[in-house]
């Protein structure tokens, strides 16, 4: 096996080679950053795991309560996806940037089909948290 197993490509939690998934995020100013996660694993959490310093980003944990963590997919792996849940689509209507491949991180988990992937995240993200503040202070 010729595998090139740098650091920042392998997953600290793995213990099996063909569980890993490996993931590319473009950031906001356009950077991207390739990491891996395992199968099974949400968008989310291999960002908070990675230790991804996207602003805002998952603000509710993964409970499906914010849209923090939405993400644009490529077409091709949208169309991989299960069917959007009614409560994912309601909060995407809530999302910055909205756009027919977004979906929530929280809510695509890895398969082993999806490895090489690349997610874009939007130029700016709708928090709650931010409006309640800012109202709050007037």
């Amino acid at each position: 096996m010729s595998e090139d197993n740098t650091s920042m490509d392998v997953h600290p939690n793995s213990h099996r080679p063909d569980g890993k998934v490996s993931v590319t995020f473009v950031s906001r100013d356009g950077e991207r950053l390739k990491v891996t996660g395992l199968v099974g694993d949400s968008l989310l959490k291999v960002v908070v795991d990675q230790k991804l310093d996207i602003d805002g980003f998952g603000a509710c944990e993964g409970t499906l309560a914010c849209s923090t963590c939405h993400l644009i997919l490529e077409d091709s792996v949208y169309k991989q996806l299960d069917i959007i849940s009614d409560e994912e689509m309601d909060l995407l209507d809530l999302a910055f940037g909205l756009t027919d491949t977004s979906r929530l991180g929280c809510q695509v988990c890895l398969s082993k089909e999806l490895n090489g992937m690349t997610v874009r995240v939007p130029d700016g993200v709708n928090d709650i948290r931010q409006l309640d503040d800012q109202g709050s202070s007037s």
